[in-house]
């Protein structure tokens, strides 16, 4: 249903208007009482930010977000770093970036190292992404990276995740890139957005500026084809110029030339 389909001022609304207001979830044109939003504004606001409060304090459950057959097919199983709980990941970031020595054992037994792409998956900031988006994303991404020849390792879900974690993942599995799809932080408009960040080679020195990220994953936003597209792009750029980070940058394949193009 069009989102002016319950306004009273839809029907007033010239054709340009109408089209700015379906091609944003900006709430903007939806008309006022006083000097405040109209109560339906209000309301769909206070839904909104509902949704994202508990995409935050979430707990990823394994069963619930992937299923049993999805998780069975693609041999995944959860880690989780040194935050013991939601409250200690959101009040202590730093645990967030490193895996405790259970789970440092369990990769180091589960997973293979040296392979061209290791894929893991981390709740991040919302868990409500990644059961919206993970499921399409991954198979995705699976079937692209082994189309173009490439190994990838076996992929794993991390439960309290920071983006910093792609260093611990390239110290203890050693691919040539990493790539952590995490569940980003909800606004207002949507509380299953994920992305992607990317490292060719990561390791305990690399900060923010050795990552790339490919963000707004989502219904409204980037499609899960698109991204994995974009995704393995960007991966073979890393793998031709061996780096990653703010020295490269991304580069799209180039559209085929008409005869009036060529030379």
């Amino acid at each position: 249903m069009p989102r002016d389909a319950d306004s009273f001022l839809a029907a007033d609304f010239p054709e340009v208007l109408r089209k700015i207001r379906e091609r944003t979830p900006a709430r903007i044109l939806v008309g006022r009482a006083g000097a405040a939003y109209r109560t339906s504004t209000q309301l769909e606001l206070r839904e909104a930010h509902a949704a994202a409060r508990d995409a935050v304090r979430a707990e990823l459950d394994l069963e619930s977000v992937f299923g049993t057959e999805f998780i069975e097919q693609w041999n995944l199983f959860e880690v989780c770093t040194e935050a013991r709980s939601k409250e200690e990941y959101l009040l202590q970031p730093d645990l967030g970036r490193h895996l405790n020595e259970a789970s440092r054992q369990e990769l180091a037994r589960r997973c293979t190292r040296g392979s061209d792409v290791q894929i893991a998956i981390g709740d991040g900031l919302s868990v409500t992404a990644v059961a919206a988006q993970g499921p399409s994303l991954l198979p995705l991404l699976d079937e692209g990276a082994r189309e173009r020849g490439w190994t990838v390792g076996n992929p794993f879900v991390i439960r309290h995740s920071r983006v910093g974690i792609l260093n611990e993942i390239g110290e203890l599995l050693a691919p040539k890139v990493a790539v952590l799809l995490i569940g980003e932080r909800p606004g207002l408009a949507t509380a299953e957005s994920l992305s992607a960040y990317m490292a060719y080679g990561p390791g305990k020195t690399h900060t923010d500026a050795n990552r790339n990220l490919i963000s707004n994953i989502h219904a409204r936003g980037l499609k899960p084809q698109a991204a994995a597209d974009r995704i393995l792009n960007l991966a073979a750029q890393m793998m031709t110029f061996r780096i990653s980070g703010f020295s490269i940058r991304e580069q799209f394949p180039s559209a085929p030339s008409g005869p009036a193009m060529q030379a």
